[in-house]
């Protein structure tokens, strides 16, 4: 039984806006309309883009175009637009519009013919295609602006331009979902620890959103509530999905701790569904009444698209809950992660991810196997959870740490691989991941940045085309062909395609939301950042004003 909150992508709406002017007249003008509506009809065929395109009328003058961008920042279901001056749009008309605009931008640098028709081109064909100075005019006073966005260049007959578009399209619906998150935070978090701090007042100002505290006897209150009838239902969907230890089945000694695992998934998802919450966080330092740690619930709530936080890391709930948005329809999932401990042999060095409990089994297309282990802290009953390793094939590792004046966000690409030997009395969730471009240089990259420890795994990145993506439910396997291990990887991920400087061999990222006083960029070795000229598309902000935020979050990758 499926209860995912992930949203079909299908519903959310990019508007799709042609620039132009009077000068040219109505037969011009009518052309223009004509063949962005062919541009539109490109962009809506593209099995990649997964959300809706839809063409609105040419824009002429100052006052339409402002208007149109404030009934796309009103529009519930619009998260971003589109840009393209298909002839010459002189920009200070789109000043008014693009200082309104608070949604993702892409703009869109094509033409309406693939060729030039070399034998017959005359002076009205050059007035009406003219997108090759349109284009630099708007591309100029959105830098001069300060507007972030992404750009894509080339015609949207060529699959790598609609790839790309699609890119941009997951990271403006991951933008959306943390503009429309509400989260709850069971207790504070964890007592000393840094990386869980953050300012939540100046998260809600420029990711959007809410983060707010309950007391976890709420929870338990909510978890003992549940009835028998309702855990009887779950426990036989357990037995049914995943490979469930012999003494966890009923009857069995240890069948009670299963039970009460269904009841903390029970009462733990009523609990977000009655208060329209999509993350969450828990800490083992303050479960008051409940009898084990949230182990199993929350596997599965991420599995099924809730951002989590463990020892009240918010910050990482809401990147969970975007990564889950963003890779909508695609196979795999999000799931907290969290560097533990090193294999360190010369020229083959890896990295062992988990947590104590908490790993989504979305990151693997086995069947996980349900048991119940000692947890050694917290001191609680035995808790019950999902053992399996992650899937190898290319994956993605983020970070989002609170650095005072600004929110930094770091990545890593990694590979992760198949277990060098078993390791059988390690009884949690777990990947091991070779990271990019080799264990030193991302190990210090990351240490100097600030980069949290507790992470957001994406597994695969966001590397599939929609015409090969299908509806994944946990045990079945994923029907996308993974990027083989050798894949470059700015092929497998596209970095451009959410405009990040590629500078340097290696694929490590850091991008920082605009300091509350002015830009910083801080370069570490083999960085990429958003530029000061063209920043990323994640959010948008002006120097001036600094209300909304900058570039935080790319695509799956």
């Amino acid at each position: 039984m499926t209860r995912s909150i992930v949203p079909d992508l299908s519903t959310y709406e990019v508007w799709f806006l042609t620039g132009s002017q009077n000068l040219y007249g109505d037969e011009t003008l009518r052309q223009v309309a004509e063949q962005s509506q062919q541009v539109v009809a490109g962009l809506q065929a593209a099995s990649s883009i997964p959300v809706s395109i839809i063409w609105k009328p040419t824009l002429v003058d100052s006052a339409s175009i402002k208007r149109v961008m404030q009934e796309a920042n009103a529009a519930p279901n619009v998260i971003g637009v589109i840009a393209w001056m298909h002839t010459f749009s002189p920009a200070k008309m789109w000043i008014a519009g693009l200082d309104a605009l608070q949604k993702p931008l892409l703009h869109l640098h094509t033409q309406a013919n693939v060729e030039l028709p070399f034998a017959s081109i005359d002076f009205d064909f050059m007035n009406l295609n003219q997108a090759a100075h349109g284009d630099r005019e708007f591309g100029y006073i959105v830098s001069r602006l300060g507007v972030a966005r992404t750009t894509v260049v080339g015609h949207v007959s060529n699959p790598a331009v609609t790839d790309r578009v699609a890119v941009w399209a997951r990271a403006a619906a991951g933008w959306h979902a943390t503009h429309d998150l509400k989260l709850a935070r069971f207790g504070d978090n964890m007592r000393y620890v840094a990386v869980t701090e953050g300012d939540k007042t100046e998260a809600e100002l420029r990711f959007g959103v809410q983060v707010n505290t309950w007391g976890v006897t709420e929870l338990a209150d909510a978890v003992h509530a549940v009835g028998d009838a309702e855990i009887d239902a779950l426990v036989a969907e357990y037995l049914d999905l995943y490979d469930v230890a012999a003494e966890l089945h009923p009857g069995a000694e240890r069948h009670e701790s299963l039970r009460y695992g269904a009841a903390i998934e029970l009462g733990l998802r009523g609990f977000l569904e009655a208060g329209g919450f999509s993350a969450f966080t828990t800490s083992f330092e303050d479960l008051a009444d409940l009898q084990q740690l949230p182990g199993l619930a929350v596997q599965r709530l991420m599995a099924d698209g809730y951002g989590f936080g463990a020892e009240g890391d918010w910050k990482t709930a809401v990147l969970v809950r975007a990564a889950a948005v963003m890779g909508a329809g695609l196979p795999g999932g999000a799931s907290l992660m969290e560097d533990y401990t090193y294999h360190l042999e010369p020229g083959n060095e890896l990295i062992l991810g988990a947590h104590m409990l908490e790993v989504s089994p979305s990151l693997t297309t086995s069947t996980p196997r349900l048991e119940v282990h000692p947890l050694g802290i917290g001191g609680k009953d035995d808790p019950v959870r999902l053992v399996f390793t992650a899937d190898a094939g290319p994956a993605v590792v983020v970070a989002l740490s609170d650095m005072r004046d600004r929110f930094r966000l770091v990545a890593n690409v990694v590979e992760n691989v198949a277990l060098p030997a078993p390791m059988p009395h390690l009884p949690v969730g777990h990947a091991v991941w070779k990271p990019a471009p080799d264990f030193s240089t991302s190990a210090a990259a990351w240490l100097t940045a600030g980069a949290a420890h507790h992470t957001v795994m994406r597994w695969p990145p966001s590397s599939c085309s929609s015409s090969t993506r299908a509806p994944r439910s946990r045990g079945s396997r994923a029907t996308c062909a993974r990027t083989p291990p050798t894949t470059d990887w700015r092929k497998a991920c596209e970095p451009d395609a959410h405009h990040l400087d590629v500078s340097g061999p290696a694929p490590g990222t850091v991008l920082d939301s605009q300091s509350r006083r002015e830009p910083q960029h801080h370069h570490i070795p083999y960085e990429r950042t958003h530029s000061e000229e063209e920043p990323s598309s994640f959010g948008r902000g002006h120097r001036r004003d600094d209300l909304r935020s900058r570039g935080l979050l790319g695509s799956g990758c």
